[in-house]
């Protein structure tokens, strides 16, 4: 029986962030692709949190970071003083200053981001190269692939005006080998990257690390990769897993037959059954969608290394799991079960709560003990 560390007592959850899985994820991207690998750092480094991601994949040698807005770009920059920071959600109307300031990165998607960027850098100011977002499928962000192209047979103007250092586009179904939408944004980057030839591109997501027949180009862009998401779905996951989390049993109870449990009775006990409260909720990240009711599967618990059913609605702090059929003794007060890690990965825990792996990572709360290792 496992149980909370009295040093812990002041958390009812604790989250393990395996940073030095981490960095293996990033160096094992790196060398399949065969060329220099990114990091995607956004949302506090899919929730395990930018500066101690950061800190351990510039350690490791990641010279190029992605983050979606600037405040997150600000933070990596501490984190990592000398490499390139790129800001994949453009520049924002005035935000020019900032950028210098912090010496980060615009990945500009527009004319009008062309153009306000450039005429910044007129003024003398001091800043970094830009990166070119050209869009080859999303319709999300991005340059039309003709406005690219012709941007490109300029030769001068924007581009020049705008120093761009950096080429790139973003898969839209890289995860499913099988669409052919991927052949079209490979072909269609392809034309992109060589009106570019001086510039270095970026094409590879996560994902795209496995698509065949898809060029490596001069930098990738992993992100949920890094994190130990599944980058091939319904194919083992060939990346090291790096969040575990647990949660510690306040109390446990026995129920009869007819009971009714949680929030508005949703859940009904077919037969006696042997129920536990942990210390977690949906304040703590984990989705409400994960609730277990008499109509509607759920999310689950390791209790004793045996797979056991939420009971209920997922409430604000707490969840009940049926513990009928766990060990015995490994469900007491104070022993801790497990809600991500072995056969709760990711996407296991994801479909459980009727979501996706990056959700269930993006979403980790702030209530947890976070306990890093290694980095």
């Amino acid at each position: 029986m496992m149980t909370a560390d009295t040093t812990d007592a002041a958390y009812g959850a604790t989250l393990t962030i395996d940073l030095d899985a981490l960095v293996s994820n990033w160096r094992f991207l790196g060398r399949r692709a065969g060329t220099e690998a990114g990091a995607v750092v956004k949302a506090d480094a899919y929730g395990i949190g930018i500066e101690p991601a950061v800190t351990a994949l510039n350690r490791a040698g990641c010279r190029n970071f992605f983050v979606a807005h600037l405040s997150e770009g600000i933070r990596a920059r501490k984190a990592a003083p000398e490499a390139t920071v790129y800001i994949l959600n453009g520049l924002l109307p005035g935000s020019s200053g900032i950028y210098a300031e912090h010496g980060l990165s615009p990945v500009l998607g527009s004319h009008e981001e062309l153009l306000e960027w450039a005429s910044f850098r007129q003024t003398g100011a001091q800043v970094r190269s830009a990166a070119l977002h050209v869009d080859t499928a999303m319709n999300r962000l991005g340059l039309w692939p003709g406005e690219g192209l012709n941007l490109a047979r300029e030769k001068s103007g924007a581009i020049a005006a705008a120093d761009i250092g950096l080429v790139m586009s973003h898969f839209a179904s890289s995860e499913d080998e099988a669409d052919p939408a991927n052949a079209r944004q490979i072909a269609a980057f392809a034309e992109i990257a060589a009106a570019f030839p001086d510039l270095p591109a970026s094409l590879k997501n996560s994902s795209g690390h496995f698509l065949k027949d898809c060029p490596s180009y001069q930098l990738t862009r992993p992100g949920y990769a890094l994190y130990g998401g599944n980058p091939t779905p319904g194919k083992p996951n060939p990346m090291q897993p790096v969040v575990g989390l647990e949660a510690t049993i306040i109390q446990t109870r026995e129920v009869e037959a007819g009971t009714q449990v949680g929030y508005n009775g949703r859940w009904t006990a077919k037969g006696r059954r042997r129920l536990a409260t942990i210390c977690l909720g949906y304040a703590d990240g984990y989705p409400r969608n994960g609730s277990w009711t008499d109509t509607v599967t759920g999310g689950s618990a390791l209790v004793g290394g045996v797979t056991c059913s939420f009971v209920g609605s997922v409430s604000m702090d707490l969840i009940i799991v049926d513990v009928t059929d766990a060990p015995e003794g490994s469900a007491v007060r104070g022993a801790t079960v497990t809600l991500i890690g072995g056969p709760l990965d990711l996407e296991t825990v994801g479909a459980g709560a009727k979501t996706i792996g990056y959700e269930i990572l993006t979403s980790l709360g702030r209530r947890y003990r976070r306990h890093y290792i290694g980095g």
